[in-house]
């Protein structure tokens, strides 16, 4: 599937495609204004950090207890009730007199959720299209969370402005509401992907197994580890440019966006194997001239040059469609979703940890240094990576 006009023609895309928009409007508003209520209360770069992206550590844990029900549970119903679920917790953090450990309190419990949310949404778009069109589908999906990135941080530092940062989450927890409308209203009934009962056993069984492979090994880790330490480069825009990190975050989406286009819908496939890893060097790379601490026009043309790079990511996934049989979909794509939302988690830690002994632009440069020195040792494991069948045979689990 190549066209646009196939994709949206596609049965319930259009539905999940919305619901998708959605929800990340709401997270990229709420994560602008739960960081700059944090750095606010605290004048802490790491707890900054830590507000935007620090779901991220809870992934983890679900991703080692609940992931198994990403291919277990009825995936619109899934949708709907774990999108009210976020806009509650939205809704807590935006209450007065509750102290900033609460608010990560509530911030950890949504991560939790946000393990089975990413495997069950991502799992239902193999199910809605098919193979040939997975890469195009992701793309518009990345391409949507792209654009509204662009408006959502932009919005949500007016909106910072004009409500405060919670008035602002009051408005986000109505946009997870909204969302979970769309997913209820417009998805049609589906069983379960997988059988039997969702279990800790369960996941800790099927994550084995997905991992024993070394081509999907080196995958997930590419998915993971130069990708998360690149958010946490982006997690230091705030104490960069406190006044202008909505313009960073927005010209960095504009990058993303064009790199999904071209890689999504105009790469050819013989030249996707041997991009991907030039693309996670373009993540980490334009980031080593902050080291001049550079003004504001340089720093947006050189986050948009290296946002360019997250495209590899679409190649990395279509690689492990390739190696994982359709039924563990849901649980592949939500293990690379949790490690990857965990390993931004780590790089926010890391970046602001080194910023907060030295200064934010440091902490941009060794953080986007450490990106590129791991892309370079993940290299020779991902030259080739064809599917064998000893990859592809999970189906006995």
């Amino acid at each position: 599937m190549r066209s646009y006009r196939k994709l949206f023609r596609t049965g319930e895309f259009t539905p999940l495609f919305l619901a998708s928009a959605g929800q990340t409007m709401a997270q990229t508003v709420s994560g602008l204004a739960l960081s700059v209520l944090v750095y606010q209360q605290t004048d802490s770069a790491l707890l900054s950090s830590l507000a935007m992206f620090g779901t991220a550590f809870a992934q983890v844990v679900g991703a080692a207890t609940v992931l198994s029900a990403a291919d277990r549970l009825p995936p619109r119903a899934a949708m709907t009730v774990l999108g009210l679920l976020f806009g509650t917790g939205t809704a807590v953090q935006a209450v007065p007199e509750l102290s900033v450990w609460a608010v990560f309190v509530v911030l950890l419990g949504l991560g939790v959720v946000g393990s089975v949310s990413g495997g069950v949404r991502y799992g239902l778009l193999s199910e809605v299209l098919t193979r040939d069109g997975y890469l195009l589908g992701r793309s518009v999906l990345n391409m949507s969370a792209g654009v509204v990135q662009i408006f959502g941080f932009a919005l949500g530092g007016a909106l910072v402005t004009v409500f405060s940062a919670r008035g602002t989450l009051l408005l986000s927890a109505g946009l997870y509401v909204l969302a979970a409308v769309v997913a209820g209203c417009g998805l049609r009934s589906r069983p379960p992907r997988g059988t039997g009962r969702a279990s800790i056993a369960e996941t800790w069984r099927t994550n084995a197994r997905l991992w024993s492979s070394a081509p999907r090994r080196y995958v997930y880790l590419a998915l993971w580890v130069p990708n998360g330490l690149i958010v946490g480069v982006e997690s230091l825009y705030v104490p960069y440019a406190p006044d202008d990190a909505g313009l960073l975050f927005a010209f960095g989406a504009v990058g993303m966006l064009v790199g999904d286009v071209v890689v999504g819908r105009f790469l050819p496939a013989r030249w996707r194997e041997r991009l991907t890893v030039p693309l996670c060097v373009l993540l980490a790379a334009p980031y080593l001239l902050f080291f001049l601490s550079p003004g504001l026009p340089v720093a947006l043309a050189l986050a948009t040059v290296a946002t360019f790079g997250y495209a590899a990511g679409l190649l990395l996934q279509e690689r492990l469609m390739a190696l994982t049989p359709d039924a563990l979909s849901g649980q592949a794509l939500g293990l690379h979703n949790s490690g990857m939302l965990t390993m931004q988690g780590v790089g926010a830690a890391v970046a602001g940890a080194v910023a907060e002994l030295t200064s934010p632009a440091t902490g941009i440069v060794v953080t986007a240094a450490a990106s590129l020195t791991a892309t370079s040792l993940l290299a020779p494991g991902l030259r080739g990576g064809a599917a064998t069948g000893e990859d592809r045979d999970l189906t006995g689990l």
